[in-house]
């Protein structure tokens, strides 16, 4: 089979969604599936180190105006789109002209569910493209059960879906350490701190206020552990140094900014909790990744974090500030004999998401598309 993957809209730094479609791009070739990445202009040399058995196509435009542009009128009619069996979509969207059997990836609902968690541009924009590849792709893959259950509720008149969980590399994520004293050191992180990790995107719907109350509450309580933030900065948090100074506990607040896929894994071995307080994500790969390192892992309740985790995770309400500083001050109490076994437990659950399912489900899904069921 020939499949085209569209990797045009990934970002220079993974995360998140990103991270998807870098590991499709990846396994896909090797998996027996031809595959044609279609990447942006000037892009190609990346995607050629992290897919090298694949032929590398570079002819989107940079700009995510004429990129958009392109990739509705554009980029169904042309040659790689003509070339293969099938047309993957992996980030909502897909060509508005052409004839090829096309698969789409939803990774969440929110932008219906939960406009105000997003910027109002992305809102109209994929609320529209949800709601076309809903009427036009042949097939939708959705990262969860969690998202395709919304998916019906929102858009019941859809296509067949193909439920395709994200997976974790078990032996990059280990809860094995690999010089992580060294590896912290070497990238200027302190290696004698105990400290509360989180990774993600920084903007309003990670939960990041609450989380900063909640560490202010404990703090006294816990005065040598720190608060470590790892992410990108996103959308929608200007006020965000406002809110780690009015915390009251700014000095034990430390921001990394994007960290490098080699050093994540040792944050995630080495914190004391990792905590996720996403008000809602697709997915929510940290927790997964966290669980693999056998981290003890605070996260929010009723969302797919809470069906991924499932009892390895200490839940709380989202935005309940006082139940998510009672529950990482339980997990910092905990024993070490209760961390090993948590530990083990989470380790276990981790191991049942796997890229390899994951692409398992993708050639069904590019099958389904390709018969036209």
């Amino acid at each position: 089979m020939r499949v085209a993957l569209d990797v045009s809209a990934v970002p220079q730094r993974l995360a998140g969604a990103g991270r998807y479609v870098a590991e499709l791009a990846r396994r896909l070739p090797p998996s027996g599936v031809a595959t044609t990445v279609v990447a942006r202009r000037g892009d190609a040399e990346r995607w050629r180190t992290m897919s090298p058995n694949a032929l590398v196509t570079p002819i989107v435009p940079s700009g995510r105006v004429a990129r958009l542009a392109f990739e509705a009128w554009a980029l169904g009619t042309s040659r790689p789109a003509r070339d293969v069996d099938v047309w993957h979509g992996p980030h909502y969207t897909m060509p508005r002209r052409g004839a090829t059997p096309t698969v789409v990836t939803v990774h969440d609902l929110t932008f219906f569910t939960h406009p105000e968690w997003h910027e109002r541009s992305k809102v109209v924009f994929f609320q529209r493209a949800i709601t076309y590849a809903a009427r036009h792709a042949r097939v939708l893959v959705c990262v969860s059960d969690f998202t395709a259950r919304e998916l019906d509720a929102i858009v019941p008149d859809h296509p067949p879906v193909v439920v395709a969980p994200h997976g974790v590399d078990l032996a990059r994520f280990s809860p094995e350490s690999l010089d992580d004293e060294g590896l912290l050191a070497r990238n200027g992180l302190a290696t004698d701190v105990a400290f509360i990790f989180f990774v993600g995107t920084v903007e309003p719907r990670k939960g990041l206020d609450v989380l900063l109350s909640a560490f202010a509450r404990l703090a006294g309580d816990h005065p040598n552990v720190e608060l470590w933030l790892a992410g990108q900065p996103g959308w929608g948090m200007d006020e965000f140094d406002g809110l780690v100074a009015a915390s009251g506990a700014a000095a034990r607040v430390r921001r990394l900014g994007f960290v490098e896929d080699v050093v994540l894994p040792a944050l995630l071995r080495r914190a004391r909790a990792v905590v996720y307080p996403s008000r809602g994500e697709g997915f929510g790969l940290p927790v997964l990744e966290a669980m693999a390192c056998g981290a003890p892992v605070v996260t929010t309740a009723q969302t797919v974090m809470a069906e991924v985790a499932d009892s390895c995770a200490t839940l709380t309400r989202a935005g309940d500030v006082t139940g998510l500083a009672d529950a990482l001050d339980e997990v910092l109490r905990l024993s070490a004999e209760a961390r090993a076994e948590l530990g083990r437990a989470s380790r276990a659950r981790a191991s049942r998401f796997t890229w390899e399912a994951s692409l398992e489900s993708h050639h069904e899904a590019y099958q389904l598309a390709l018969r036209g069921l």
